[in-house]
């Protein structure tokens, strides 16, 4: 547990979707690599994860696919450019777990690195 979030680490977007449709645990965010390993992409994970929950707050990381989120991300969401420093990550998640989604004309108090869609 890291900064008081339970966290599960995989190695694939197919082995989260599979534990995300389980329910054996319940999940409250996803945070994902854009760029993922697999037949599926950090993209399609959090697309699927929103096809069956809506408001699912999401947060993807990125080294090279930043201009991919325009396009590929699912609204309401956050993306981290690598390189980030953890405590950006804590606020980003607090961010979404902590307020009603931002219309599209409000601004965010988010770390300088974020950017929401």
């Amino acid at each position: 547990m890291e900064a008081g979030f339970a966290t599960d680490i995989l190695s694939s977007a197919e082995e989260g979707l599979t534990l995300f449709k389980s329910g054996v645990k319940e999940y409250r965010a996803l945070v994902a690599d854009a760029n993922l390993m697999g037949s599926l992409s950090g993209w399609d994970l959090a697309r699927q994860v929103r096809e069956r929950e809506p408001t699912f707050p999401v947060i993807y990381m990125t080294g090279a696919a930043a201009d991919d989120w325009a396009s590929q991300g699912v609204p309401n969401s956050i993306l981290l450019q690598k390189p980030f420093a953890p405590a950006q990550l804590v606020t980003a998640i607090s961010q979404l777990l902590n307020q009603v989604p931002l219309r599209a004309n409000e601004a965010a108090s988010i770390p300088a690195s974020a950017s929401w869609r």
